[in-house]
């Protein structure tokens, strides 16, 4: 594949030990048929000034975490570069908005991302419901009369109402994952249309419905000014005793003092924390201590079998773009604000 009887060249920015994790044979393969490839020299991620030389007649650059920041300094040399393709989720901590103003289009792994997501999203809605780790805990240490000591109560998933917060890709994924479930589904998202939010059999309301009348909350909303501490004290007090919070999204979105409080007060049930407002979670967190909490360090975004697709979403974009046809992935700067 060429431009102007150039061949096309695309600059590969990730370090061999991450490479190694989210590519397989046959992406590179696919990448090589349609591509000369200039991978990063070094074992660690490139800085701005290692990027700012090697991006020089590139026509195309493929990014994963910890990639540097397209810059001016960046894009100033980046004289040829026609669209980047970002080997995982959000691009927010890497592009600028001249990347865009430069006309340089942009795709990601996004939708790759989102099934594993709302796939553990389900599973922590499970485990929260029915204790399911608490009892696996009491086994581990010999405890089979645990089951009639404890002292939390168990729910079914069937018939209850689950009120979702933030409705893009991996929301959509979690309710497809709901339907079997038959419950009922609320959504609150200040950007869809209520069209939209009832195609997937889901009603849009405002917050404080869906955290008054929710017996599941599943937060999917992006990290933005106006999402910070949306679930404070205030919003706490509104959910029911019995409800259980889940976030697979942003940690930002949650007021982790107003949590712990309301959660050691028992003014909810419990909740399922993938993310945190610093990663890593403090040793001293107060969360760690509490019962009716379920904590996993930021991995509800892919099993190593999801995570090695990545590589290859990014690839069959690229292969889109530099033959003539539209990407499928492609991010528009217009909603870049709102994604997560």
């Amino acid at each position: 594949m060429s431009l102007s009887g150039k061949r096309v060249r695309v600059l590969i920015t990730i370090p061999a030990e991450l490479y190694s994790k989210i590519s397989r044979t046959e992406d590179e393969e696919k990448l090589r048929s349609f591509a000369e490839c200039v991978f990063n020299p070094f074992n660690r991620n490139l800085n701005e000034d290692e990027l700012s030389e090697l991006i020089v007649d590139i026509d195309g650059c493929i990014t994963s975490w910890g990639s540097p920041r397209f810059t001016e300094k960046v894009l100033s040399k980046a004289n040829r570069l026609k669209i980047i393709g970002h080997a995982a989720g959000s691009v927010k901590p890497y592009v600028t908005d001249e990347v865009f103003k430069k006309g340089i289009v942009v795709v990601n792994a996004a939708s790759t991302i989102a099934k594993p997501v709302a796939e553990y999203a389900l599973a922590m809605i499970l485990n929260c419901l029915r204790g399911i780790p608490r009892y696996i805990e009491a086994m581990r240490g010999r405890n089979w009369v645990y089951r009639d000591q404890r002292c939390f109560t168990t729910y079914d998933l069937s018939g209850k109402t689950v009120g979702i917060v933030g409705f893009g890709a991996v929301a959509r994924e979690l309710v497809k994952l709901l339907k079997p479930f038959e419950v009922s589904l609320m959504v609150y998202d200040p950007y869809v249309e209520p069209s939209q939010v009832a195609a997937f059999g889901a009603r849009k309301v405002g917050l404080n419905e869906l955290l008054a009348c929710s017996d599941v909350i599943s937060l999917h909303a992006a990290s933005i000014r106006e999402t910070r501490h949306m679930i404070g004290e205030k919003e706490f007090r509104l959910m029911k005793p019995t409800a259980f919070l889940i976030n697979t999204s942003r940690g930002s979105l949650i007021d982790e003092d107003a949590l712990v409080k309301a959660l050691k007060e028992k003014r909810l049930a419990g909740a399922a924390l993938d993310v945190f407002e610093q990663e890593p979670l403090e040793s001293n967190s107060p969360l760690y201590d509490l019962e009716n909490v379920f904590l996993t360090p930021h991995i509800a975004g892919g099993s190593d079998e999801r995570i090695r697709q990545l590589f290859g979403t990014v690839v069959e974009d690229l292969k889109r773009f530099f033959s003539g046809e539209k990407p499928i992935n492609e991010v528009p700067y217009e909603k870049l604000k709102v994604l997560a």
